[in-house]
């Protein structure tokens, strides 16, 4: 067993590989859950928010990102999600949660809405010509 997990926090634009992580706090849709080296193979979605990390001799280091898919498995600790922030000040991240990653949610949400319109008026559309047509 390794006495550390190796963390790989990868994004759309981003990869980065954080060894000596000896312990990982996050949050899915049960609640806070945290992996330490060892733990059996996990997966799981972590929720819009904060998670948090630490190495041996460090302090925790906090992780805000838009939700993300998280996989562990042999002390190696997979989190997959669009963008993510790091941060050791959990004042800074949070403020930066708050606004910054808020706002970019925030406009995905208008996006999918204006989608989810577009088709809908798509189908009404559509269903119109079929009636016509018959």
């Amino acid at each position: 067993m390794n006495q550390a997990i190796t963390l790989h926090l990868q994004s759309a634009a981003r990869y980065e590989r954080i060894a000596g992580v000896v312990s990982f706090v996050g949050e899915d849709a049960s609640g806070y859950f945290g992996l330490l080296p060892g733990h059996e193979s996990f997966l799981t979605l972590l929720e819009y928010g904060l998670a948090r990390f630490r190495g041996a001799a460090g302090p925790w280091r906090y992780l805000a990102c838009p939700g993300a898919v998280l996989w562990f498995t042999d002390d190696e600790l997979f989190l997959n999600t669009r963008r993510y922030l790091i941060d050791d000040d959990y004042g800074r991240i949070s403020g930066l949660l708050a606004g910054q990653l808020a706002d970019e949610e925030m406009a995905l949400k208008s996006v999918k809405d204006n989608l989810r319109r577009l088709e809908q008026e798509l189908f009404r559309r559509l269903r119109g010509m079929e009636a016509r047509r018959t």
